[in-house]
């Protein structure tokens, strides 16, 4: 799991690394598919290398993307339970992650079937960032470098989309991972302004190592992803100009996103972030009302999932994978976000709680049943019936 580049806040100390790890890694092993010791393998060899892993995986689609303190194992779970193929941690932040092992225990948690698993770290710093790698590299399929990070707080702390300021520095880092470590390295970037500015950095990471990058297809500064469309353009013109597998990123709200985003861009796959926070079941099919409104008509065949049934299902793996209740709450809001709107009390009700329990939880959701809450998620061939004005279905 993943916070911010400051001191997180803690809530135990057990240890819950709970996948059984790969063998250590050892700098002299043999690449079984190409012959070669990592690191010392030519362009071409470290193409194929970077193509014959991803297929190994089994050229995932569908993948969660990072997102500070939202992707974390529960969650991850329960959109792998609905269709996604892969995910990524959130945000680690590689020096804290080196230094502070009540920071390791709780914010990077995994178990055997979260799988395949990108790892991310923030770092400006190529030894700290390789410290922090090993460290996770039994219990992953990549360990991903955070280069897209826009907010302030990657500014303050140099990391994120701020490198991009210093390509060397962002070759250093690359460069050290690919050269030491046995898993390979992604790495998740936002595009630049100018294109060719754009293209000559993805083939700059393609040749300091990078096995599969991330596009976002917006800027630094587009950071309102509602009010500012990601440029698929810019993604395609990246797949064209590598190649190394290329996923995208931005603009997937539900699968029909998906099926777009794959056409015109050409890419290997897609990261969907802030839409499967309020629908988890995205990658399965479901959409919530928003996006079915005004739509095309549809065969009637709604109501049977909705945000209060996956939130009892991610509770319960948070139960079985214990993570820090400020995760647990964020979710919760994001689920209910539209449940709320039609109940502000109960969200209130929330609110007041300084110390969540389970219980409380549970009975939040039985709560909003009782008072005739119910917005459904519905699937493509779905008509949307007729709507209240207050938002509950009809």
């Amino acid at each position: 799991m993943a916070t911010a580049a400051s001191e997180p806040p803690f809530d135990g100390d057990d240890d819950r690394l709970c996948s059984e790890p790969t063998q250590p890694s050892d700098p002299n092993q043999v690449d079984c598919c190409l012959g070669n010791p990592r690191g010392y393998l030519s362009g071409e060899a470290r193409i194929e290398r970077a193509w014959a892993h991803w297929k190994k995986l089994g050229q995932p689609k569908l993948i969660v993307a990072p997102m500070v303190d939202n992707s974390e194992l529960p969650f991850r779970m329960l959109c792998r339970k609905y269709g996604a193929d892969a995910a990524y941690t959130p945000m680690l932040h590689s020096r804290i992650f080196t230094e502070n092992e009540k920071y390791r225990s709780q914010e990077f948690t995994t178990c055997k079937e979260d799988r395949p698993l990108f790892v991310q770290f923030c770092a400006n710093d190529p030894d700290t960032l390789l410290e922090a790698a090993r460290r996770v590299e039994p219990y992953c399929d990549y360990v991903d470098i955070n280069l897209g990070c826009p907010q302030r707080i990657a500014r303050r702390g140099n990391y994120g989309a701020f490198l991009m300021d210093n390509l060397p520095l962002i070759k250093s880092l690359v460069e050290k991972l690919a050269l030491n470590l046995n898993v390979p390295v992604s790495c998740k970037i936002r595009i630049f302004p100018n294109l060719q500015d754009t293209l000559t950095y993805a083939k700059m990471l393609e040749d300091a190592g990078c096995s599969l990058l991330a596009v976002h297809g917006r800027t630094r500064d587009e950071k309102d992803g509602k009010k500012i469309r990601a440029n698929w353009s810019a993604i395609r013109a990246v797949r064209d100009a590598v190649r190394i597998p290329v996923l995208a990123n931005g603009n997937i709200r539900h699968m029909d996103d998906v099926a777009s985003c794959l056409e015109e861009t050409g890419a290997d796959g897609v990261l969907s972030a802030e839409s499967l926070l309020e629908n988890p079941a995205l990658f399965s099919g479901f959409q919530t009302a928003e996006w079915v409104l005004g739509g095309e008509e549809r065969n009637e065949k709604g109501g049977k999932l909705d945000q209060a049934d996956l939130v009892v299902e991610y509770l319960k793996l948070c139960e079985k994978y214990p993570v820090p209740w400020r995760m647990i709450r964020s979710h919760v809001h994001k689920l209910l976000g539209e449940w709320f709107r039609v109940q502000p009390c109960v969200r209130e009700d929330l609110n007041s709680q300084s110390i969540l329990t389970f219980e409380f939880l549970y009975g939040l959701v039985n709560r909003l049943r009782e008072l005739g809450v119910t917005i459904p998620l519905y699937t493509k061939d779905t008509h949307m019936g007729k709507v209240c004005a207050n938002g509950i279905g009809a």
